[in-house]
């Protein structure tokens, strides 16, 4: 299972999700592939603009991260997803069109919302042109501090007590010294956050070029790995 550090400080961007969803919808939604597009369908509607607000077949099925996070063995993410869709527009959450423009066909879905039902109804009446108003596609953009994404990649998974460490260690070294010391322990194949910390704490105390590897260090793996260690730190980090 994949851990959530938490949300961080500061001012968040929000997406208003009426309370009717958590009191009346809510109960009803026995899927959880469909809660999930329906909320991400509020989110995405949400960040657009212009009297034509909605979100596209082919935008939601190029959005990766929205696939992976309803991918199930054996089903996959797009399967799953058009299931979603079907699922929540006959619970009556969201509202499909599908709009011919520019010579191409669009399946178009918004939230079923005073909103909705009327530019549905003008598109249908012709009181709206398809071509004068395009949507804006908007991915989703992760709010998360960079040292929590370089650790997940480099690293493993992300519990709240290394959470916060991250979050401390991010107030005192650069954004560039943290990425470059956790590319300098993964060369040393030291995939752990003590030996990211030790680099990080020497760079502070000796300046970030001290000690750097020199033209006659070992070519071979092991022998840099015995060279590379933070002066201070031998007990710390075993070979």
């Amino acid at each position: 299972m994949q851990g959530f550090p938490g949300f961080p400080a500061g001012k968040l961007a929000v997406t208003p999700v009426p309370n009717l969803f958590f009191s009346d919808l809510l109960p009803l939604v026995d899927n959880l592939a469909e809660l999930k597009v329906t909320l991400h369908l509020f989110w995405l509607i949400g960040r657009k603009t212009g009297a034509l607000r909605y979100a596209r077949l082919d935008e939601l099925v190029s959005d990766e991260r929205l696939l992976a996070g309803l991918a199930t063995s054996p089903l996959a993410g797009e399967a799953l997803l058009r299931d979603a869709l079907e699922r929540a527009i006959a619970r009556g959450a969201l509202l499909h069109l599908t709009v011919q423009r520019a010579g191409a066909t669009e399946e178009w879905y918004m939230v079923n919302s005073a909103n909705g039902r009327e530019v549905i109804e003008k598109l249908r009446a012709g009181e709206l042109d398809v071509l004068a108003d395009v949507a804006e596609d908007v991915q989703l953009q992760v709010e998360r501090p960079l040292i929590f994404v370089l650790y997940e990649q480099n690293i493993g998974l992300l519990t709240p007590m290394i959470a916060h460490e991250l979050r401390d260690a991010e107030k005192h070294y650069p954004a560039d010294w943290i990425a470059d010391a956790f590319r300098e322990a993964v060369t040393m194949n030291k995939q752990n956050w003590k030996y990211v910390r030790a680099i990080l704490e020497r760079w502070r105390a000796q300046g970030k070029d001290a000690g750097r590897a020199k033209p006659d260090v070992p070519a071979d793996a092991e022998a840099r790995k015995r060279y590379y260690v933070p002066e201070g730190y031998e007990d710390l980090i075993e070979h």
